[in-house]
């Protein structure tokens, strides 16, 4: 056993976690890592955003060949998935990406612990071996203690161990019926019928992916729209377009329960989901059950309690304007506190709170975080929404341009959806802005860029952007709100 003392343990090696290790490592603090994972990277690099892109990007070819390619005059045969050597394409990205995280911690000196952390104290964390997450481990020995692989301490901590998929009360995770995402990026077959629950990103995209593949895909939503937060008419457009391409989308639509084959051996399918739609019951036979109705932060183990750190009501670690926590010297980012649980929101976090402890002046501005769903077309947004917006009671002039009036778009044969800007009527500040559209998440950028100085809609008309490609339908769109637009009507 070891014992070592820092000025930082950053306890979670996710985008925030080995991110605020990095920062803080270049502001010259002696900075330790635990993770309980082999790898670096967390959630995202290991099971989560990066694998499920991969799939995309890979699916997204298929469906290419399939149904787009003679349209470019290309003569392509019979085409097949390999289904083995499209995940270990998938796989290689991560061990790429993970093995390069390390590689950048190694070269910054920092310490790197894998194990489990718990406090026992506020300051001081003990460290014992990961349990192996296979299928057919031994169960605990009752009473037995851990080994213990290192007590440390530090002057500081950081909580950024993440989050955890959702489960149903009445539909546990199974890992081979009813499944998580992290199952879902890992099949070995394409499943015949793939329900899945819950119409935000994760499942959408996952969605997408098997669909592309094959799969007769149900997606099932509580609420009256998919993707809730972005306004009607995106969802209206977006909806439409996953229905073209073949996915079933049932909302307003309630599961009440789950039959498993293996509790009624007269079933077709390896599940059949109940639910209940405006008063009538439905039924939706699976082979496979996605579940993707959100997140939880996750805390699990690391009694918080004994260093003084208190939850809200929804578990996650309380904590004020500069992200500390209850306890004095312990810190906590990314998706175990308030905000939205994305992997780039974690690291502005992580540098701020990095910041901060090395007595620099951090900045973050959670006004300004854009989401994006990365099916094709993809959507993104940044601040406010019309919708939102109105109802708030603000007055605004709203621009839109259509891909389809964008040269670049129809030379690509990408002219499903267009660009939205939100600004506020008297300042024309930009307020927000949702893109539905191919390679919306990088356009984004842009925008939040000129949000981000408190830029108004002209600023972003009169900013020049290269000819021809699809950015020029956000120069349009900003010279829309003054209903300037120079290639519409």
């Amino acid at each position: 056993m070891s014992s070592e003392s820092y000025d930082l343990i950053v306890i979670g090696a996710g985008p925030g976690g080995y991110v605020c290790a990095f920062r803080a490592a270049q502001l010259g603090l002696k900075v330790a890592l635990v993770e309980k994972r082999a790898t670096l990277g967390g959630t995202c690099l290991n099971v989560g955003c990066i694998p499920s892109k991969a799939l995309l990007h890979s699916s997204e070819h298929v469906t290419w060949a399939r149904q787009h390619a003679k349209d470019h005059g290309i003569k392509l045969g019979s085409v097949e998935v390999d289904l083995a050597a499209f995940m270990k394409r998938k796989d290689d990205v991560v061990t790429k990406l993970v093995g390069g995280v390390g590689q950048l911690a190694k070269a910054r000196k920092i310490a790197v612990i894998t194990g489990t952390a718990q406090f026992t104290g506020p300051k001081t964390i003990r460290i014992t071996p990961s349990e192996p997450k296979t299928q057919n481990s031994e169960p605990k020995t009752q009473n037995a203690k851990p080994a213990i692989v290192a007590d440390l301490s530090a002057t500081n901590f950081v909580v950024a161990t993440g989050s955890a998929a959702v489960e149903l009360p009445f539909m546990k995770f199974d890992g081979q019926t009813v499944v998580s995402s992290e199952h879902a990026i890992a099949f070995d077959s394409v499943p015949k019928k793939l329900v899945v629950v819950g119409g935000g990103a994760i499942g959408l995209e996952l969605g997408s992916v098997w669909s592309r593949l094959g799969s007769e895909v149900t997606v099932v939503e509580f609420l009256p729209k998919i993707v809730a937060n972005y306004d009607d008419d995106i969802v209206r457009n977006f909806t439409r377009i996953l229905q073209k391409q073949g996915l079933r989308i049932e909302t307003a639509t309630k599961i009440t329960g789950c039959q498993l084959k293996t509790q009624n051996a007269k079933l077709e399918t390896a599940a059949v989901l109940a639910a209940e739609k405006d008063g009538k019951p439905l039924e939706f036979a699976a082979d496979k059950v996605l579940v993707s109705v959100g997140r939880r932060p996750f805390t699990d183990g690391l009694a918080l309690e004994k260093a003084g750190v208190q939850l809200d009501e929804k578990k996650r670690v309380k904590v004020d304007d500069h992200l500390r926590t209850t306890a004095p010297g312990i810190w906590a980012i990314g998706d175990v506190v308030a905000g939205p649980m994305l992997a780039h929101k974690a690291e502005e976090d992580g540098v701020a709170v990095a910041e901060w402890i090395a007595g620099k002046h951090g900045h973050i501005n959670w006004d300004l975080v854009p989401a994006i769903v990365y099916t094709s077309p993809e959507v993104a947004s940044v601040g406010l929404g019309e919708d939102t917006a109105k109802a708030k009671g603000l007055a605004v002039n709203v621009g839109k341009f259509n891909f389809a009036a964008n040269g670049r778009a129809i030379a690509m044969a990408q002219t499903d959806g267009y660009v939205k800007i939100i600004a506020d009527a008297k300042t024309d500040r930009i307020l927000g802005a949702q893109i539905l559209g191919n390679n919306a998440g990088e356009f984004i950028s842009e925008i939040v860029t000129h949000m981000e100085y408190g830029g108004s809609a002209e600023d972003l008309a009169r900013t020049i952007h290269a000819h021809p490609t699809m950015s020029e339908a956000v120069k349009e769109a900003g010279l829309a709100v003054s209903k300037s637009a120079l290639h519409a009507l």
